[in-house]
């Protein structure tokens, strides 16, 4: 049970949310919407740094566009509203998922000086805050506070489905 937290973590802060086929159905829970243009896309690149689709997984791309479809649905965006909070919810993507990386190399070496090491993990839980707060903010200019509140839960919705998919899977699997 332990190795299958530690594996669902794994996927759930180095992807940022993203993954494959089978989590598209999270974006369709309540109908089939399609994919907007006006949803790009970011992640990592291999070397660690921000960058656009340069070495994403075709896994990685899929399940952000399910996320993509599945915030969109939710908060029901007019076209001026998702023309304005696109470009801003990737860029807030791209800030949470460098610093994610981060944590995750951080917990991935023992460290000689464990306080240092939980220090840099406080460390990275506030910049994950401090991000959060920011684009609250940025957000709030850009949609109203209930939308603003429902990309939140939304967010939680998708990663908690996608959760219980992939304990399914490794269920069905035997691990």
């Amino acid at each position: 049970m332990n190795r299958l937290l530690r594996y669902i973590f794994f996927i759930v802060t180095i992807l940022g949310t993203t993954g494959d086929d089978i989590f598209a159905q999270v974006a369709n829970m309540r109908s089939g919407l399609r994919p907007s243009s006006n949803q790009p896309t970011s992640q990592l690149n291999r070397s660690g740094r921000v960058g656009t689709n340069n070495g994403k997984t075709n896994k990685g791309k899929k399940l952000e566009a399910a996320r993509n479809r599945f915030i969109s649905q939710q908060l029901s965006l007019t076209d001026n509203e998702a023309r304005r909070f696109w470009p801003v919810y990737t860029q807030y993507q791209q800030e949470l998922t460098a610093v994610r990386v981060l944590k995750r190399l951080n917990n991935s070496s023992a460290s000689v000086n464990g306080t240092e090491q939980i220090d840099k993990e406080i460390a990275y839980d506030n910049q994950l805050v401090t991000i959060r707060k920011k684009y609250r903010d940025i957000f709030l200019k850009i949609l109203p506070p209930e939308k603003v509140s429902e990309l939140y839960k939304s967010e939680r919705e998708f990663t908690d489905e996608l959760i219980k998919q992939l304990s399914e899977r490794s269920v069905r699997a035997g691990n």
